[in-house]
């Protein structure tokens, strides 16, 4: 069922519509019991992101040693016109997983006089807020919100969207946290909403030296550390565990058979606890998983776009050859 509001100013006065579809809430304890259960154990990253992991998370992306967003940021600047001649005139543009809304800033000034903007998003806060503060500061676009969990694909038909071809913001190398096959059925989902002529416009992090992958995800001052061991504290907090934390290291390692940066939480000493009552135990040096992030090369990743249904169009990188921009459109049909 989809609650769709479209032009009642008492809701969302400053959206053409929003588009609830009621995603489901991640289970945080379930998640947990499972995740510490496994061989080895781990935790699925989303639960990363409450108010002060995000709020972390925003710290890690002004770091020196993390080189994605600014790199990402530069190179949207530099080929804004070579966008704007992809897109055409009058573009709807739709995020998936909007975040910042810095990234869409640029993208929209880049273009030539885009007719919408549609942000999805599994948080209706936080959706609401970025949307809301858009549609102010750009009056003359048709801007909406879909709350809904884009992993399980689009639904885009029944919206009240602009005629204009729709290109699909997927930045900031998110591709990147997925499982191959999990980030091929992401491609492909994305494939079924969308109509000839329309596109993709995504971010994907480069294999570089393992030296400046580790230093971006273990970074001096100790904030992406900082990031990772939230999760203990939310499950100390929210699931009545008993981890201690001062038993823990944050570890970053480049995994180079799965060419993916891994993050864990390692046990300095064995330890016992419970989390909702259950027992469990790390012995020393094990490590808790929390977060994979995948890197490509420009092979691998026209590999992952083509067996999804997509052409690669065309490709951008900085000069250091340290993040990639691709053009993605749907493969003529058999």
């Amino acid at each position: 069922m989809t609650d769709l509001t479209l032009g009642q100013p008492p809701v969302h006065a400053a959206l053409d519509f929003f588009d609830d579809q009621h995603p489901p809430a991640g289970d945080f304890l379930r998640d947990v019991l499972t995740g510490l259960a496994a061989t080895p154990k781990s935790i699925p990253p989303v639960y990363f992101y409450d108010a002060a992991g995000s709020a972390l998370f925003d710290q890690i992306t002004d770091l020196p040693e993390y080189y994605v967003t600014r790199t990402e940021l530069a190179l949207l600047d530099r080929i804004g016109p070579e966008l704007a001649r992809r897109a055409g005139p009058g573009a709807v543009v739709i995020e998936p997983g909007s975040g910042s809304s810095v990234k869409i800033r640029k993208l929209l000034s880049a273009l030539d006089q885009p007719a919408g903007y549609v942000g999805l998003d599994i948080s209706g806060e936080h959706l609401m807020a970025s949307c809301d503060e858009l549609a102010r500061d750009y009056p003359g676009l048709h801007i909406g919100a879909i709350c809904a969990d884009f992993t399980t694909g689009l639904s885009l038909d029944h919206l009240p969207l602009p005629e204009g071809r729709r290109i699909l913001f997927f930045p900031g190398s998110t591709i990147g946290n997925f499982e191959p096959a999990g980030a091929r059925e992401v491609l492909a989902g994305f494939r079924k909403g969308m109509r000839e002529g329309d596109a993709i416009l995504i971010g994907a992090d480069r294999v570089k030296s393992p030296q400046t992958l580790e230093a971006a995800y273990d970074d001096a001052q100790g904030v992406t550390a900082a990031f990772n061991m939230n999760l203990i504290s939310r499950i100390n907090s929210e699931l009545d565990g008993t981890l201690d934390p001062t038993l823990l290291k944050h570890v970053s390692v480049w995994n180079a058979g799965k060419s993916r940066i891994e993050m864990h939480l390692e046990a300095l000493e064995a330890q016992q606890f419970q989390v909702a009552g259950r027992s469990f135990e790390l012995a020393k040096g094990e490590r808790l998983h929390t977060e994979n992030s995948h890197k490509f090369t420009p092979e691998s990743f026209q590999a992952l776009a083509g067996s999804a249904g997509f052409e690669v169009l065309e490709s951008w990188s900085d000069p250091a050859e340290l993040f990639s921009l691709h053009w993605l459109e749907p493969k003529a049909k058999a």
